[in-house]
């Protein structure tokens, strides 16, 4: 049965009314948060265009110096000293909530670089390599947080907008054709009603004359 065809009484429509406040209101809260979680989304993709630049810069600088150091040095030595570079920290990743989205934040080990060979084994050309690349792995775990902080907001944004739709398109003026249908009975039975009670006085002034 459609919502407008509900038993046209007054208590249904009290109802209905009470159902499109309910659901204007809602609305009204879920476009709220569409801006502020889309505003959310454009800020991180303004920050994770810039790591990506800064990751392609320290991948340019990092390349050279190994190119160098390869000449330098030659590539078998400097393959064999690579094993020797610690392995990366460990991490953990949290989670914060942004309009009620869980987003990642990674936190990795902070702790002092250190090395198993020694500098006098190698060049600055090195150095400069190794230090580049654990910048790098830096800004990716950055990265890595804000591309899933992005996707996931992304899917929160396109939820929120089918659910403000449903509202806007099908709900709400289902409630306002109710409503209009409703109250249109109701008027039209007090009508009737006044013009039967008028009818009623008339006949009982027409009796009392009689």
């Amino acid at each position: 049965m459609a919502v407008y065809k509900m038993t046209p009484t007054k208590a249904n429509l009290i109802k209905s009314k009470n159902s499109l406040r309910f659901a204007l209101k809602g609305f009204e809260l879920l476009d709220k948060k569409r801006v502020v979680l889309i505003r959310e989304m454009m800020a991180l993709i303004d920050v994770a265009s810039e790591l990506q630049k800064k990751i392609d810069e320290n991948f340019t600088t990092a390349y050279e110096a190994l190119k160098l150091a390869n000449i330098t040095k030659g590539s078998e030595y400097i393959e064999e000293l690579a094993q020797s570079i610690e392995k990366e920290p460990d991490y953990t990743v949290l989670y914060k909530s942004v309009m009620g989205v869980e987003v990642p934040i990674i936190k990795v080990e902070e702790r002092e670089f250190s090395t198993e060979y020694g500098f006098f084994r190698t060049n600055s050309a090195f150095d400069r390599t190794v230090l580049s690349f654990i910048e790098i792995r830096k800004l990716i775990y950055q990265l890595a947080e804000v591309e899933n902080s992005v996707y996931k907001l992304a899917m929160e944004i396109k939820k929120t907008q089918k659910r403000a739709n449903a509202l806007d398109k099908i709900q709400i003026p289902r409630y306002r054709t109710t409503i209009k249908y409703i109250d249109e009975v109701l008027q039209e039975k007090e009508r009737e009603d006044f013009f039967r009670l008028k009818r009623v006085k008339g006949k009982t002034k027409s009796k009392k004359r009689a």
